[in-house]
């Protein structure tokens, strides 16, 4: 924890307040962390005594640290619940969630789940799957969810039920007509700011990006 403070800035906390980074927090650059996880490679106690900081910077450490395998079912769903903000929950989907044994029956529970946060992960999962292994998915009962909850959904849900409406819309063409007149009927992202260069994360313009590399790849193959 002294070494994060020492790398902190107050210019770096600025911009993570900017994103949403409330609370406590030293600044940190993240290839700081990523270097300074190098070092302590495999401390999966250090990890679990960062995560319990609550401090954002020490947690994106511990989320480097961690073991997926080390941590049981419960303890996954507790870190899960209280992975606020965005960032957290994303790094700690990416490293630790989509390499647990458990994230099948977890993404289940979690699907059905009213907590903002574990709804995040399950649809989070749930997108994965589809682009990767959609079998035994219910893509119209996924489509008919969508359609009826992503509009008034928390933020923090809402971003990964965006995600899998896309990830259905790429991937799966039966669906696709669907998929696109539901983000246009929603509108969810539709004027979201996007840099120069980068897609948008409203649904039917991914979609149509997607595709349109997907068919531009095949044609140069």
């Amino acid at each position: 924890m002294r070494r994060l403070a020492a790398l902190g800035s107050e210019k770096m906390r600025a911009f993570n307040r900017k994103r949403g980074v409330e609370g406590d927090q030293y600044g940190v650059q993240l290839g700081a962390i990523r270097k300074l996880a190098a070092e302590l490679r495999g401390d999966h106690a250090s990890a679990l005594a960062l995560w319990e900081s609550g401090n954002f910077d020490a947690r994106l450490l511990a989320i480097l640290l961690l073991q997926p395998k080390a941590l049981s079912a419960t303890e996954l769903d507790a870190m899960v619940r209280d992975s606020a903000p965005a960032q957290v929950a994303d790094w700690f989907a990416a490293n630790i969630l989509k390499q647990h044994p458990d994230r099948e029956a977890l993404r289940l529970r979690w699907m059905a789940d009213a907590d903002p946060w574990a709804a995040r992960a399950g649809w989070g999962l749930t997108a994965d799957r589809i682009a990767g292994s959609p079998e035994g998915l219910d893509l119209r009962a996924l489509l008919d969810r969508i359609e009826a909850e992503m509009g008034s959904a928390a933020p923090a849900t809402q971003w990964t039920m965006n995600f899998c409406l896309a990830a259905i819309g790429i991937n799966i063409v039966a669906h696709r007509k669907r998929a696109i007149a539901i983000g246009e009927a929603l509108g969810v992202y539709r004027d979201y700011p996007v840099s120069k260069g980068c897609t948008s994360p409203f649904a039917p313009v991914w979609i149509a990006e997607m595709v349109s590399r997907q068919r531009s790849t095949k044609g140069k193959a």
